[in-house]
């Protein structure tokens, strides 16, 4: 086939400085075409098929400029900073006006026209997030408030605090907040700075778990300084905290059709953290401040049980902490570098060390709670070279106490509590790694065993049983200092009652991990049965403590999420008595029973008002309930006991009966038998209801069949 003829009209050649200034400066072959020649569109049609990197934005038409030529008019030349303060005033000008475009179309009662308020709504963020990458772009909360430029305010932001620019006093003065954020460095995507210190604040006061890794003195002190700012906080910790304190101040929570809850603001906070955690794993860049951000991020996962991604974020704190030998003594080794890997340098001060030691503990802390239902650790207790920290009192003071001499291979780190290094914090780690080895034990031994836990067996023949039982059900408890043993997490105080959470779960998860263990071994039949003692002894000392809080005005939602475990737990034990009242016909103790399935229940409903946790704890137990509520006689079995909600202390929590006796220890010791009429003793010192008081006072056989414990569903 002959070629088809080239075309004979040759490209007339350019005159001198005719082709582009981008061109001849890059040496290539110019059409002179107007306004953008082909070469400079190619150029800038291949950059726009790649998306911008986080915090850029391509140009919006080719960078194609000409010399003034003759016989073509151009406009006259401008300064350059002239120019961008005329681009600025237009930019300023149409944002105030889609602003009003969007005020305009909300109904009435949801404007907002201060400028300090979060930009957490939807239509603030709608333009935030295009294809996964972050854009450059102001808060429609602050756009009703931007005006022009002028000389007298250009680049006057430079040496300003972010608090000075929302307290700007001087009379006369022209506030432009957006641009003097955007000029000192602003996150665009951060809420202003009022609100994003008041979340900062409430974090700091509420938050019972993520909070234990940050040194909240120099973090507070460090957010007065420019954003720009080395030590100012990474972008990652501040959106995980907004994503974390929304949890008591919620805006914009919208109800799925399933009945669950979405906080719009924490959401988009929790998107924006994931980005820069997804960002670290690619590039290794500010890991240690992004691994404390997914920590913190975690634990929200956690508060709204989210199963799935509580399970990645617990793989993932693991295995990036273990490269940066967080679990070596100090955080840091000396030995070992040749290995591949991206490894922390030695702590500057004592400061970072505590900060290390603290962010590596939460990270065991929270791979040992996402494993309760009975599954692996990511990391073994003997990979676990890291000593316990110092108390939060002597950390925040930075005060000048050496290391902590106990650590997890301390053969009575469990019964021997050094006053100089023992608070709340503390106990309450040794109490969750206590919990591990109960999950540790369980696992272990079904990973092997031909047949599932009998329980016709005796698990005290089982190695190490006996041990284990002994520290959890009442060594770990009584070896407490008197102090914390006597205090129980609810103090009277004369500016009114406090309630500490961590000591709180101090004293109720050794008996959650109880009925962990023995669960499976429960025999009413038997009434030698140690099991059973143990476990009936264990939820009623859990639902004793949660009375003594209710008669309080403390607000139970402020407690740790993994108390929601643990109301599980005890309910599981007080399902099967109940269906072992059922089918004896003892409707009367049946009835007491129902009604204290149903404080726990409605316990977990109240506590998922704040915190999704509860409400899918709560569903998750009415599974198990189904065979007992076809089984009763009941008519209504979840409502017996319990009065109209929300709970009425004056008649579901009476004070005026005197407790009953109970043992000095308040704990169960190994029974030999279980005699008639006699049932697991209360909680000490606590006033129950005498319904509560007569649920298990003659319990001669005590039959029911094996029920699996899964505290948690994926």
């Amino acid at each position: 086939m002959p070629k088809a003829p080239a075309n004979s009209t040759p490209r007339p050649a350019l005159r001198r400085n005719q082709a582009c200034r981008s061109c001849r400066k890059r040496k290539l072959k110019c059409d002179a075409a107007r306004p953008h020649c082909g070469t400079c569109v190619k150029q800038w049609q291949a950059l726009v098929s790649v998306p911008a990197p986080v915090g850029y934005a391509h140009p919006s038409e080719p960078q194609c400029f000409y010399d003034p030529v003759e016989g073509l008019t151009l406009a006259h030349d401008t300064d350059p900073v002239e120019r961008i303060k005329q681009m600025e005033a237009q930019i300023s000008h149409l944002k105030a006006r889609l602003f009003e475009q969007e005020m305009r179309s909300q109904p009435p009662s949801t404007q907002v026209f201060s400028s300090s308020t979060s930009p957490s709504s939807s239509s603030s963020r709608q333009l935030s997030d295009v294809g996964g990458i972050s854009l450059p772009h102001a808060s429609l909360s602050m756009m009703n408030v931007v005006v022009p430029e002028t000389s007298e305010n250009s680049f006057r932001s430079q040496s300003r605090t972010p608090d000075d620019l929302l307290n700007n006093t001087q009379p006369g003065a022209t506030v432009d907040p957006f641009m003097d954020l955007l000029f000192l460095g602003w996150n665009s995507d951060l809420p202003d700075p009022a609100t994003l210190n008041h979340y900062i604040d409430i974090f700091f006061k509420c938050d019972p778990c993520g909070s234990r890794v940050l040194h909240r003195p120099s973090f507070l002190a460090s957010m007065r300084l420019p954003p720009r700012d080395p030590g100012f906080p990474h972008s990652a910790v501040l959106h995980a905290i907004c994503a974390s304190a929304s949890r008591w101040s919620p805006q914009n929570v919208i109800t799925l059709p399933d009945g669950s809850r979405r906080d719009q603001f924490a959401e988009f906070h929790a998107s924006k953290t994931r980005q820069y955690i997804d960002k670290t794993m690619a590039s290794g860049e500010d890991i240690f401040s992004v691994m404390q951000a997914c920590i913190l991020l975690s634990w929200y996962f956690y508060q709204e049980g989210r199963w799935v991604e509580v399970w990645i974020f617990a793989a993932f704190q693991t295995r990036v902490a273990v490269p940066l030998r967080l679990n070596y003594p100090g955080t840091f080794s000396t030995h070992g570098n040749n290995s591949p890997g991206a490894y922390l340098a030695p702590p500057k001060d004592l400061r970072d060390l505590e900060s290390r030691r603290r962010t590596w503990w939460m990270t065991i802390i929270f791979d040992r709670i996402a494993s309760v239902g009975g599954w692996i650790h990511a990391v073994d207790e003997r990979d676990l070279g890291t000593e316990l920290p110092l108390r939060t009192e002597d950390f925040e003071t930075e005060a000048a106490i050496p290391s902590n001499p106990q650590d997890i291979s301390t053969a009575d780190l469990f019964t021997r509590h050094p006053p100089q290094y023992t608070d709340s914090f503390l106990l309450l780690i040794k109490a969750v790694m206590l919990f591990g080895r109960v999950t540790d034990f369980n696992v272990r031994g079904n990973l092997r065993a031909p047949t599932a836990p009998s329980k016709n067996q005796n698990p005290f023949f089982l190695e190490g049983f006996k041990e284990l039982d002994k520290l959890v059900s009442s060594d770990f408890l009584q070896s407490l200092p008197q102090i914390y043993q006597n205090n129980k997490g609810v103090t009277d105080a004369p500016e009114g009652t406090r309630l500490d959470t961590d000591l709180y779960m101090v004293h109720i998860i050794p008996h959650a991990a109880t009925i962990t263990l023995h669960n499976p071994y429960i025999d009413f039949t038997d009434p030698r049965n140690v099991s059973t003692a143990r476990c009936v002894n264990a939820a009623r000392q859990i639902l004793g403590a949660y009375y003594v809080l209710s008669a309080t005005s403390l607000d139970v939602t402020r407690l740790h999420p993994f108390v929601t475990i643990c109301w599980y737990l005890a309910a599981v034990v007080q399902i099967q008595l109940c269906k072992y009242f059922i089918e004896i016909n003892d409707s009367e103790r049946e009835a007491t029973v129902w009604g204290e399935i149903n404080v726990l229940r409605f316990a977990m409903m109240e506590y998922g008002h704040r915190s999704p946790i509860g409400t899918r704890q709560e569903r998750l137990l009415q599974g198990l309930m189904r065979e007992i509520v076809r089984m009763t006689a009941q008519k209504q079995p979840l409502e017996v006991g319990v009065p109209l909600y929300p709970f009425s202390h004056t008649t579901l929590f009476r004070t005026d009966e005197s407790p009953r006796p109970v043992p000095k220890d308040g704990a169960a010791p190994l029974p030999t038998t279980l005699e008639e009429g006699t049932s697991p003793p209360a909680p000490p010192h606590i006033s129950v209801p005498t319904s509560h008081q007569r649920s298990l006072s003659s319990v001669s056989t005590w039959p029911l069949h094996d029920l699996p414990v899964s505290p948690q569903g994926v």
